[in-house]
């Protein structure tokens, strides 16, 4: 399947949450930039993340810096996406931003501003095999109900066994709202450190050459390739 253009220039903000540290938010905000570059697909970044952000870090061409707590640096996120249509506007947030965020969105009519203006908003609920994960997720569906588009990515670089969320009735809620699940594949953890230790993106970890890369080894890029694919094929299937 190909990624699908945006609809009579419609726009769509990203919200990478999930609200638990050390889930992987900023993991799938990575493959989402490395997606959209190689898809073609016009998009701007955000990053949330006072102290190291990965968007500005990784994909610093694609991506400024935004504080959370300040209604007017949030507001420029619906601005950039109402000003360019057909745009996607990847927002990666950090731990424990939640609460600044659903205040916002309430003070501001967020959710009632986007149907008025063809903008479709999207949380992504980034999660490990925890039982918090399964609560959080739990708490955003009550709280928005079919107000919100969501997808589910349940990353198995985090640990493969989701029978909390399977027992929790959740993924039937989710798909009554129209959901979407997106599994990350596990990676070899010495693929990861070496692309971090490198400030890599993706595409540049894949390629040879000192110019480039990573510092992986033929195989390693391999299976960086094949990771890349799963999870773009993931992303496919999720109509991003």
């Amino acid at each position: 399947m190909q990624p699908e253009a945006a609809p009579n220039g419609q726009s769509s903000i990203l919200l990478i949450g999930g609200e638990k540290g050390g889930v992987g938010k900023s993991l799938v905000s990575r493959a989402l930039a490395q997606y959209f570059i190689d898809h073609s697909m016009p998009f701007v970044g955000f990053d949330t993340d006072r102290s190291h952000g990965a968007l500005m870090r990784f994909y610093a061409d694609y991506a400024s810096p935004i504080l959370i707590d300040r209604y007017e640096a949030l507001d420029h996120i619906v601005e950039t996406a109402v000003e360019q249509p057909g745009i996607r506007v990847l927002v990666d947030l950090a731990a424990q931003t939640h609460a600044p965020l659903v205040a916002w969105m309430d003070d501001s009519g967020v959710l009632d501003l986007a149907p008025e203006n063809a903008l479709r908003i999207t949380y992504w609920h980034v999660m490990d095999t925890g039982r918090d994960s399964v609560d959080l997720l739990r708490q955003v569906l009550e709280r928005f109900q079919d107000r919100l588009n969501y997808v589910v990515v349940r990353n198995q670089l985090r640990g493969d066994d989701f029978s909390n969320l399977e027992k929790s009735g959740l993924l039937d809620r989710l798909s009554d709202l129209g959901g979407r699940v997106v599994e990350i594949k596990q990676l070899h953890q010495s693929v990861i450190q070496k692309i971090d230790a490198r400030d890599s993106s993706f595409w540049a970890a894949k390629q040879s050459g000192a110019e480039f890369g990573a510092g992986l080894g033929l195989m390693e890029r391999q299976r960086l390739k094949t990771w890349i694919n799963n999870v773009f094929a993931e992303f496919d299937a999720a109509s991003v």
